[in-house]
């Protein structure tokens, strides 16, 4: 894996786990980092070694507290329609159709860009004492990574409003009653450890049924009129692959897959 100033890479086992390395920025996105992401990105998709992703802050308070404002001075119209055009293609797009699992470790403050970048991961497992919201409206703007789309497709049109107008915060325990996490634990080492946990059962079924299974309910979310065709062809693709057959195989000799 290649060198990054604001983002640090690691591997666990088959999990590749991306640190937003600014604690003294509270892991603010800024631009290097949204393009240090994508590159990172694109080197773990090539890397047949690495199973899944976690995405995470760096130090306890913050997992990413936004954009970093500084970059919004004196932007134009036009300056900053690209800027949320970058960020949603090169990185939260590309999270969102990631083929390899991509779970958010949020270990503090999920705000603003924050937020949206664990929005686009396929899972989101926070601590208790995290706290999560859009607050764009409060300084003029909408959110722009994708936020109003995101929040909507997991918590609703009233919840999703109701956070992006009133601006406010909620906490884990909210945030799971919404729908907008999966799980809270209590702390940061409980937090990795189910992470993980997780990614790694993941590891023992299909890598090729989980990209399939990713793109089919990402296809659904984007224009449900398309989703089910969306699962037929996937599921008749899946016949042909290796994998499909290791799986019947060793259904039928009552073994473990060796995926």
């Amino acid at each position: 894996m290649s060198m990054y100033e604001n983002i640090l890479i690691s591997t666990q086992g088959q999990t590749a786990i991306v640190t937003i390395n600014r604690e003294d920025k509270l892991n603010a996105l800024n631009m290097q980092t949204l393009s240090e992401l994508s590159a990172a990105l694109d080197e773990i998709a090539a890397d047949s070694t690495v199973r899944g992703v976690i995405i995470t802050g760096q130090g306890a308070k913050a997992f990413v507290a936004g954009a970093d404002i500084k970059e919004f001075l004196d932007q134009t119209a036009m300056e900053a329609s690209a800027l949320s055009r970058y960020g949603q293609e090169h990185v939260m797009n590309k999270i969102h159709h990631f083929g390899k699992p991509v779970v958010a470790a949020i270990n503090g403050f999920a705000l603003g860009g924050g937020l949206e970048l664990a929005l686009a991961c396929h899972m989101r497992i926070a601590v208790s004492s995290a706290k999560m919201g859009l607050p764009e409206v409060s300084l003029g703007i909408i959110p722009g990574y994708g936020g109003t789309q995101r929040l909507t497709h997991l918590i609703g049109r009233g919840k999703a409003l109701e956070m992006i107008l009133t601006a406010d915060m909620i906490t884990a325990s909210e945030a799971k009653e919404f729908g907008l996490i999966n799980h809270f634990v209590e702390t940061y080492e409980e937090l990795m450890e189910k992470t993980l946990a997780i990614l790694e059962r993941t590891y023992t079924r299909s890598s090729t049924a989980l990209a399939a299974a990713i793109e089919a309910v990402n296809v659904g979310l984007e224009d449900s009129s398309r989703g089910y065709e969306a699962e037929i062809h996937l599921f008749g693709k899946c016949f042909g692959s290796a994998d499909m057959k290791e799986g019947v195989a060793a259904f039928l000799e009552k073994r473990k897959p060796n995926f």
